[in-house]
């Protein structure tokens, strides 16, 4: 299941500049809808229960389980990755930092570049789609890096 909508996904990529420009848009745009996500307030007692629990971590969490479905090897290298991206808006918002702001600059920049660079290669891409994709992005580059050095997923 994972090659098939990976390779939906990649279809969209296979030509210009949108294969390369993926390696840096696509992290950028996981960490800024992140970063949106860590900015939704949640309700008092959920946050009574652990300042970790909000709307980018649950979202984190079934991201998570989403990849285990599909692949466990890819899971686990999403997990890295998950994690990695979810590092700048925890940071942000721990030191108090305007996280919204500067999630949502990140996120509509990234989101755009990727919208225009996944159109060069692949005509007209609705946005919905992207947005449908843009959790697969992950695997995709995945499979490629396993891929490189010879992991099996």
């Amino acid at each position: 299941m994972a090659d098939e909508w990976a390779d939906k996904y990649g279809e969209l990529r296979r030509s210009g500049p949108g294969a390369t420009s993926a390696w840096l848009g696509i992290p950028l745009a996981v960490a800024a809808l992140i970063g949106l996500l860590w900015s939704v307030p949640v309700p008092a007692a959920l946050g009574q229960v652990s300042p970790a629990i909000n709307c980018a971590t649950l979202f984190l969490m079934a991201t998570f389980v989403y990849y285990c479905i599909l692949s466990i090897p890819l899971a686990l290298g999403g997990l890295v990755f998950l994690i990695a991206t979810a590092v700048p808006g925890a940071w942000l918002a721990r030191a108090g930092l305007p996280l919204l702001p500067a999630a949502a600059a990140v996120f509509v920049t990234a989101f755009a570049w990727q919208l225009v660079e996944t159109r060069r290669g692949a005509g007209r891409i609705l946005l919905t789609r992207n947005l449908q994709y843009l959790m697969l992005g992950p695997i995709w580059l995945l499979r490629a890096a396993y891929r490189r050095v010879g992991l099996e997923y």
